[in-house]
């Protein structure tokens, strides 16, 4: 199973410049995914790139955070407001990163496609 997760460009651009080697997220897949599509949402609205998932980090935020700061591509405080109030939140790891050199249009390419608010699963694109 594959996925699309929505992700904000700035973010997009600091996982495709090497900087962001974990997406955050409140809750994740409950499907086993092997490769996870990059949708850049608007202005963007296209597929980036892709990645495979190297593990997903399931553990109480501040955890988290010490073991994945380095490679957060996101400030503390954005962090913080991020999972405020959650006693547990997940760490996408990312490898294997592929960029597009040309962008996809899913609205083209995908029959019904309207942006995931947080993901949505997916055979290929």
């Amino acid at each position: 199973m594959n996925a699309i997760l929505s992700i904000k460009p700035q973010f997009v651009e600091e996982i495709l410049a090497g900087k962001k080697k974990f997406e955050y997220r409140k809750s994740v897949f409950k499907q086993p995914v092997k490769k996870v599509y990059i949708y850049a949402s608007a202005p963007v609205s296209r597929i980036v790139g892709e990645f495979e998932v190297a593990q997903i980090l399931a553990s109480e935020p501040s955890q988290m955070w010490r073991q994945t700061k380095k490679y957060s591509g996101i400030s503390k405080r954005f962090f913080d407001g991020y999972f405020n109030g959650r006693s547990e939140g997940y760490a996408i790891e990312i490898k294997n990163l592929i960029h597009y050199e040309n962008p996809v249009n899913p609205y083209v390419r995908i029959v019904g496609f309207h942006a995931p608010q947080s993901f949505c699963y997916i055979d290929e694109i």
